[in-house]
This record gives C-alpha cells, sequence and structure tokens, in this order.
C-alpha cells in the first residue's frame, strides 16, 4: 500500500513540520468528486446504463434527505461525467436529480495516446453537449461555459512513465483553453500519477513539452491574486498510523470513499489535519473526497446504512455550531470560494459559493 510513497512522501513530512495553526469555529467545506462512470463494462447496453442511474438517483435521494450541514443542505456529489459514455438518456436524468439540490454535473474522461486536436474537439463538443441540458457555468469575468475536470486512470498530463491513458504533454493547456476552470483529479496515491506536491491548492504552470507539469506550482493565498495555467484543488493525503498493515506500516489515506474503508471519526480528524486552505483564511479548510458511484461493489455502501452512519457522525461531531460548521458544497461552489479568497474577498461561505462561476441551470 506504500508504493510509489516515494514520491510524495518528503512533501508529506515537510508539510507536518510547517503546519498552519487553524482558527475556530472552524469552517469545513466537504466536496465529494464522483467518477461517475454508468458504462462499468465495454460494450454494456444503454439500458442497463440508464437503470443504474434511475437506480442510483431513487436511493441516493430517499437515503440523504434529512442529512443537513449548518444551511440545513444534504450531502450533494460532483459528478464527473466521462466524455466517451455520453447518452441523453443517462445524463438527463441526472440533471434533474442535480436541479433538486443532489449536486452538479462535470467532465470526466477516459483517453489513450490522445492527438491534440481530437482531445479539443472532444471536450468543445462535450463542455457544449452538457451546457445544452443546463449543466455546467458560466464565467461572469469571461461570459464562457467553464467545466471542472477528473482525468480517467489518474494520468492528468500524460503522467504515467508509459505514456498510457492520456498522450498529451500539453494537456493542462489544452483544458484551459477548452474552458477547464479547475482540476479535481488528485490525490492519486498509490498510483505513479500522483504528484509531489499534495494537500495544496495552486495554479499549475504548464510545461507543454514535458509531462506532469502539474508536480508542482505556485499556491493561492488570499488576496495573492495568483494565476497559472490550470488551477488545482486537492483533496487530503496523509499516512494513516491508525491503521496498519500487519500491525507496523501505516496504511495511506487518500480521500476515497469506499466500502473497504469507511467512513470514521478517525479519518474525518485525518482530512482535516491535512489543512488543506488558503494562506490567511486558516478557518476554512477545504476537504475534497472522491468516490466510484456507479461501481457495483461499491453502490450498497454509497447509497446505504453504512455511509449513512459515516454522514450522521460527520453532521454530529463536526457540525456543532461552536467549534466546527459543516457545509457540503459541489466541486464549482469549492473553486469559486478559492477564487474570492484568490482576489481577496471575505464573506459568508453561501455568499461565495457563486462568486464568479454561474451555475447555468
Amino acid at each position: 500500500m506504500l508504493k510509489n510513497s516515494h514520491i510524495w512522501l518528503w512533501s508529506y513530512i515537510a508539510g507536518r513540520l510547517r503546519r498552519r495553526r487553524l482558527r475556530y469555529p472552524l469552517r469545513i467545506l466537504l466536496a465529494i468528486a464522483d467518477h461517475f462512470e454508468p458504462e462499468q463494462k465495454p460494450g454494456d447496453p444503454l439500458e442497463l446504463q440508464i437503470k443504474r442511474v434511475h437506480d442510483w438517483i431513487t436511493r441516493y435521494e430517499k437515503r440523504y434527505t434529512g442529512f443537513k450541514d449548518c444551511t440545513g443542505r444534504p450531502p450533494v456529489h460532483t459528478y464527473f461525467f466521462p466524455e466517451e459514455q455520453y447518452a441523453p438518456e443517462t445524463v438527463e436524468p441526472l440533471a434533474e436529480h442535480c436541479a433538486r439540490g443532489f449536486g452538479e454535473v462535470e467532465i470526466h474522461i477516459h483517453h489513450d495516446y490522445d492527438a491534440e486536436d481530437a482531445f479539443r474537439e472532444k471536450m468543445n463538443v462535450f463542455r457544449d453537449r452538457l451546457a445544452e441540458h443546463g449543466l455546467l457555468c458560466r464565467d461572469s469575468t469571461e461570459n464562457r461555459v467553464k467545466y471542472g475536470f477528473v482525468h480517467g486512470n489518474w494520468s492528468l498530463d500524460n503522467s504515467r512513465r508509459d505514456g498510457r491513458w492520456c498522450g498529451l504533454n500539453n494537456e493542462i493547456t489544452l483544458l484551459r483553453d477548452t474552458g477547464c476552470y479547475a482540476d479535481f483529479t488528485l490525490p492519486s496515491a498509490p498510483s505513479e500519477c500522483q504528484t509531489t506536491k499534495i494537500n495544496s491548492i495552486y495554479f499549475a504552470i504548464d510545461d507543454p513539452v514535458r509531462p506532469k507539469s502539474h508536480d508542482t506550482g505556485v499556491d493561492v493565498t488570499f488576496g495573492g491574486k495568483t494565476d497559472g495555467d490550470l488551477l488545482m484543488i486537492q483533496g487530503p493525503l496523509a499516512l494513516n498510523w491508525n491503521s496498519r498493515i500487519r500491525g507496523i506500516v501505516p496504511r495511506i489515506e487518500n480521500a476515497d470513499i469506499n466500502g473497504t474503508n469507511p467512513v470514521t471519526q478517525q479519518r474525518i480528524k485525518l482530512w482535516i489535519d491535512q489543512r488543506i486552505l488558503v494562506p490567511g483564511v486558516e478557518d476554512v479548510v477545504f476537504v475534497k473526497l472522491h468516490t466510484h458511484g456507479l461501481k457495483s461493489a461499491l453502490v450498497d455502501y454509497l447509497v446505504g446504512e453504512e455511509l449513512a452512519r459515516g454522514f450522521e457522525l460527520l453532521e454530529r461531531e463536526f457540525n456543532d455550531g461552536n467549534r466546527f460548521r459543516l457545509y457540503y458544497v459541489t466541486a464549482r461552489e469549492m473553486a469559486n470560494i478559492v477564487l474570492a479568497f484568490n482576489d481577496g474577498v471575505l464573506g459568508p461561505i453561501s455568499e461565495l459559493k457563486d462568486y464568479r462561476l454561474k451555475s447555468i441551470r
């Protein structure tokens, strides 16, 4: 489980030594990046994919209606829908589910040995198709459709050593040019695609010749007006000494929500303790988790009683209105809050969630 830890372990140790002090009451922004794939196996019939989506929506809304953060909102998913699996029959019910207040849809892609022109065309077409469903957002400063992004197989910017599952050393530039407002792929450990920079919110600067340009970047700071090619919002990555292999080696905490690693109080504390924040605003912590909502092995956990107990714990212990205030947010809303802080703007979280990127719906 410590495979490829040499990529990020020293950054983790250094980060532990220079952690910023949190300020209380602490506002916890929790987003779930869901790699939402109706086609679980190549060639799955469309009817089966439609059934999976409808079953998910029915079970999710039944399970989580009644849960609430400090604003009364239920847990929300950001459904990163695969470009290569697009079908109106699966996207439209998901759009209606989101319109009822259970999340938003963004873009996910699996590709291999891709070419620049082909990638640009795919992203532009898929972006516009989702916008026609009332999904995605517009940037109020540019008046153009924007999207959040998660890379399939983790291999953003051609970050696998063998060049598989991407093929584009300038992918960060291409994402920027086609309207990507932020990437939410990381962490990807124990994959070799994991970056050296961890537990951070930063701007990547693309080197169009070399792969994995997002391995480093410039941190967002309050009022710093930082800029770059692509905003990177990472989830927590840590060593979990309370969960050890053979009682000795700590397991990797990589923000993955799945049935083999349930949500516990200890995990929640570990997420918060990575202190992913914008320096200068030490009373707001960003917790970006990820999951695969339609994987057959995960569905019963994600919309079942066990994860619901995790959310009950989260709302009971980390939403007391005194020491902690919990906010369920989408990826777009999380990015808006980052952009507001980058511009030096403070205010209630509920107002900052639509700071610049306005939902089309």
